[in-house]
């Protein structure tokens, strides 16, 4: 009996994984020329040696099950990347697993913890608002309690009446303890004001989520903070910027998301050079722009001032996206990868240094060295096709005679 009843575990078991196998798909090298334009797609790099990798896998499945059973847009597919490499050159895959979501030709790369809530939580953001009824107040309220951000359309004979609202049908966002409807004459098109209000008015921020943001249009108020052990200017700069975000949400939040961020190594990259922490900077992710405060943010109505100044244009926008911006950027990215190599292995990072560079001097050198030969070939054709003084006389007696 205990070995028929094993039996039968095992066998459900199995059943169980091969059902949940069936959300995930097996991605090769035809990948990219067989997806549809509009696809969303969630993806695990993998190699079979890997150890994390096979760690991951039963995770993974869980995902692809929990986003199909509630109706994601989101396709989970995995990719073994010693295999199809094609595919992950194209994703730029340097580690296994790499965890990837692509949307409209857009790459976000995963860096979070590599567990079920995590990755979860990272394709709901990316992928966009699950769509599904609510018939029932326990439904809305399980709802309400997975997600910082809902939108809610509220039919006409709706049985479900979870907020009192001036007309119906209406369309409501729940978030940050409160809900607002949406207002065709004052937040224009249906579809920009969802882009706009799916992130919490105030949150922490992380890299692909400032990223995610710049998709909205708006601009991103960030209080930078230490990652661990906040300072006493620490607290005040999250405090001020949330209490501003709370209190003056009718005047800026159709213009600005508002924020904190751990850490200034992605500010870094912005700036292209050193960040102070804590400090307040205003981020432009639709043109890689940044603002700074002119003076000190000692009280509230010092920061209202700033953001009045961004939107005014009395405050000068920094960075940008021209070609200047570019290849400053691009120089920037070389001297941060070289710096720690070099200290650390000196060697090795002159060799990488000066290899390209001889390298290129040699073909320069070859290409003025092939220029000068053409140069002494023309001179001697030049001289061979030039008749000589002697030449030149015996002809001219010749025709006297």
């Amino acid at each position: 009996m205990s070995l028929r009843g094993n039996s039968i575990s095992g066998l459900l078991l199995l059943l169980l994984l091969v059902c949940m196998s069936a959300f995930v798909e097996e991605l090769d090298d035809s990948f990219l020329e067989t997806r549809g334009a509009d696809d969303i797609w969630l993806i695990k790099f993998y190699a079979p040696w890997c150890s994390f990798c096979k760690q991951l896998d039963p995770v993974w499945h869980q995902i692809g099950s929990e986003l199909r059973s509630v109706g994601s847009p989101v396709n989970v597919g995995k990719s073994d990347a010693t295999v199809s490499i094609g595919l992950a050159k194209e994703f730029k895959v340097r580690g296994y697993p790499a965890i990837l979501m692509l949307k409209k030709d857009v790459k976000y790369n995963y860096s979070g913890p590599r567990t079920r809530e995590g990755i979860l939580d990272f394709a709901n953001r990316v992928g966009g608002p699950l769509v599904r009824s609510l018939s029932s107040l326990q439904l809305f309220q399980h709802a309400m309690d997975r997600h910082d951000v809902m939108f809610v359309y509220v039919g006409a004979t709706s049985p479900l009446k979870v907020v009192s609202l001036p007309s119906l049908p209406a369309v409501v966002v729940f978030k940050d303890g409160a809900y607002f409807t949406f207002n065709v004459e004052r937040d224009g098109d249906l579809k920009s004001w969802i882009n706009r209000e799916r992130f919490q008015n105030y949150m922490k921020i992380d890299s692909y989520t400032l990223y995610a943001m710049g998709e909205t249009g708006k601009l991103v108020l960030l209080a930078l903070v230490e990652a661990n052990s906040l300072c006493k200017e620490s607290l005040r700069y999250k405090s001020l910027v949330e209490k501003v975000s709370s209190e003056n949400r009718e005047t800026y939040s159709r213009h600005f998301h508002f924020g904190y961020m751990e850490g200034g190594d992605y500010i870094k990259g912005l700036v292209m050079g050193e960040v102070t922490l804590p400090s307040l900077i205003v981020v432009n992710l639709s043109n890689d722009g940044y603002f700074l405060p002119p003076g000190a943010m000692e009280t509230e109505r010092h920061l209202l001032d700033f953001l009045d100044g961004v939107l005014e244009s009395s405050i000068e926008c920094q960075g940008g996206n021209s070609v200047h911006q570019r290849i400053r950027r691009i120089i920037y990215d070389i001297q941060v990868t070289l710096t720690p190599l070099i200290s650390q292995a000196p060697l090795f990072g002159c060799f990488l240094v000066g290899f390209p560079l001889a390298i290129a001097i040699f073909f320069c050198y070859l290409c003025r060295k092939a220029r000068s030969n053409m140069s002494e070939d023309d001179d001697e054709g030049d001289a061979l096709s030039a008749p000589s003084p002697q030449s030149r006389k015996k002809l001219s007696d010749k025709k006297s005679d």
